[in-house]
């Protein structure tokens, strides 16, 4: 069936856009010149999209409610058992719904989603079931990924199993909730500003967010490609380490990954930190939404690693302090093209697209008033900024992102490992769902000050239950070298073997 020709009028409103002023006469050449390529999208309309098999069965599941359901943290089960044996046999592993389950219904967390039914697995699903992993089904995520707190999902609020009152973390909300309440061994997250990284914080889990590019994004919805990463989040840290072993490594379809070097993490966890050097990195505490018992925890959880033999010192990195307005450009231009204008597609890059997400999810034009206001704002914001000035503040945020790297990195070539507040705060009150508008974005985004930076750096960053305070728990983070996740994992299985974390 041949592709929709343009009308005239719609030509000539097209060149309006572009500043360009077309005549009546001019829009009919114009389409006489255009009857050739049109035509080759005819033919490339007709073919094959040429998508990697699906292998292993499965069925559309089925969303879950009441007691089967308590803190709203599942979207969809669905049982898809992987091969009879591997390094996951006999772990179950729940999926972010923003990870495309072949069958199965992904709307990450968005309205304007809901009944979208992907047509392949990611990568990462590829890699799980075929190393006999038993994926369980798909988590709540947050609406297009774009809320810190567990608030804004179309399938309502995800509670935090430690206080019902209180968030989860977003955006990986559900994923949070059903690893830490033992419904499932191992979870994927997503992570652009925090998003593993906040509800392993405020769950008790273990929450990796790798080297940028060192796992495979293909099949996931993106936000924006500088910035995405997927990563596991487990209670222990043997899990973590086994699940990105798993994951980890180029696929060659993602153009995220640049020759990513992978190490075999679960043969790294032994060891200790005996010789390890260890920056506390000041500026990472005494933030002005910080709380001082969760500063406290932190700092007795780096005492901890000085107990342990590590070299354990205070250091000043003040660009740190930066790095969350540095990264606010990346993320908000560029999720506004990527994800929302360009429908999770974006151009210039060779790999897989998944063409049926694309036009599933360009209806959302068609519904934009539904969108949560994390994404309104979001929007408005980044698309005002880049008609207003062209793009500079994105282009200016990815240079800076590279000198933040660059100050991480000089620290990094002195001391091992970075050490601060994985959040600032504890898990915060949700607002009631009928809040106002004001209500949910205040607990939108306040809680990355210093997770977001290292999403621009492509740092690997880890958070570790460290204890607990008014009955939540308390994490720290550790940052490490590109591709050394392996000392990452040192480093917290010496802090995990140590000790109960909740009794710290």
């Amino acid at each position: 069936m041949p592709v929709r020709r343009p009308q005239p009028s719609q030509l000539k409103a097209i060149a309006e856009d572009f500043g360009m002023t077309v005549t009546d006469d001019q829009a009919a050449g114009l389409l006489g010149m255009m009857s050739g390529a049109l035509e080759a999208y005819d033919e490339v309309d007709a073919m094959p999209d040429y998508l990697p098999p699906v292998k292993y069965p499965r069925t559309p599941g089925y969303r879950p409610e009441g007691d089967e359901n308590k803190y709203n943290a599942w979207y969809v089960k669905s049982t898809v058992k992987g091969a009879s044996r591997g390094k996951l046999a006999g772990r179950t592993v729940v999926l972010k719904d923003n990870i495309c389950l072949a069958g199965v219904p992904m709307m990450v967390g968005a309205s304007t989603l809901e009944g979208y039914v992907p047509d392949v697995d990611a990568t990462v699903v590829s890699r799980i079931l075929d190393a006999g992993g038993e994926i369980l089904g798909k988590a709540v995520c947050e609406y297009f990924c774009l809320s810190g707190s567990s608030n804004s999902a179309a399938t309502g609020h995800v509670l935090n199993p430690y206080n019902e009152s209180r968030s989860s973390g977003g955006s990986s909300s559900g994923c949070g909730v059903l690893v830490s309440i033992g419904e499932a061994d191992m979870a994927l997250g997503g992570d652009q500003g925090g998003s593993i990284r906040i509800p392993a914080s405020w769950c008790g889990l273990y929450g990796l967010k790798p080297t940028w590019g060192l796992v495979p994004y293909t099949g996931i919805m993106p936000i924006e490609a500088t910035i995405d990463h997927t990563g596991p989040m487990t209670r222990s840290v043997a899990d973590n380490a086994l699940l990105l072993e798993v994951v980890a490594g180029e696929d060659g379809l993602d153009p995220r990954q640049y020759a990513p070097r992978t190490q075999r993490y679960t043969k790294a966890l032994e060891g200790g930190v005996a010789g390890m050097r260890i920056g506390v990195v000041t500026d990472g505490f005494g933030h002005e939404e910080s709380e001082p018992d969760v500063d406290a925890k932190v700092q007795a959880g780096a005492a901890r690693f000085r107990e342990l033999g590590a070299t354990v010192e205070e250091i000043s990195l003040p660009m740190h302090k930066q790095g969350r307005p540095i990264w606010t450009p990346t993320a908000l231009e560029g999720l506004t093209y990527q994800m929302m204008k360009a429908n999770g597609t974006g151009t210039n890059y060779k790999g897989l697209y998944l063409t049926s997400l694309t036009d599933a999810h360009a209806k959302w034009r068609d519904r934009s008033d539904e969108l949560f206001i994390s994404v309104k704002v979001a929007m408005l914001l980044g698309e005002f900024m880049t008609r207003q000035y062209g793009s500079h503040f994105y282009a200016k945020s990815q240079n800076l992102l590279r000198k933040l790297r660059a100050k991480y990195d000089d620290a990094l070539a002195d001391w091992d490992l970075l050490l601060m507040p994985t959040i600032p705060m504890k898990a915060t009150e949700l607002p009631a769902p009928d809040a106002g508008d004001e209500a949910h974005w205040d607990v939108a985004l306040n809680m990355n000050r210093n997770t977001a930076p290292f999403c621009g750096t492509g740092h690997p960053a880890l958070n570790v239950p460290c204890g607990m305070s008014d009955g939540l728990p308390v994490g720290l983070m550790l940052v490490g070298k590109f591709w050394d996740e392996a000392t990452i994992y040192r480093a917290a299985y010496a802090f995990e073997q140590s000790g109960d974390w909740k009794s710290m």
